[in-house]
């Protein structure tokens, strides 16, 4: 395949933060409390490798805080560990985020919305 650099996007939640918000609002559960379940990942997208990117050849881990809503569609998300912020890559990590689904998590077995730790990774090989 000549020049043609492959790319492997290895993505995974590495864990779910203590932070869970309660449907009304009140003061946030933590991860452990009585009765709070994690969300469960059922739908997980790949980020687009920018062009840009691979050219400069960047490489590494983008990590990211995103609110699990109770429907388990993906609410904001929040950069905490940029990678690049010049070439895109941090971008493509969060529109392939707000378009994972899960089975929401759980407090007294309703749903509530949760935020979760997610690191993205981007190799080139």
């Amino acid at each position: 395949m000549g020049n043609i650099w492959r790319v492997i996007v290895a993505c995974a939640v590495l864990s779910v933060t203590a932070t869970v918000l309660a449907q009304e609002r009140q003061a946030p559960f933590r991860k452990g409390d009585p009765g709070v379940s994690d969300p469960i990942l059922t739908k997980e997208v790949h980020p687009r490798y920018t062009r840009e990117a691979m050219q400069a050849r960047i490489e590494g881990t983008i990590e990211m805080d995103a609110v699990v809503r109770e429907d388990g569609s993906v609410g904001d998300v929040t950069i905490t560990r940029s990678l690049d912020d010049k070439y895109g890559l941090d971008e493509e990590a969060v529109k392939a985020m707000k378009q994972w689904q899960f089975k929401p998590g759980t407090k007294d077995d309703k749903p509530v919305t949760v935020v979760v730790s997610v690191t993205m990774s981007f190799t080139l090989k």
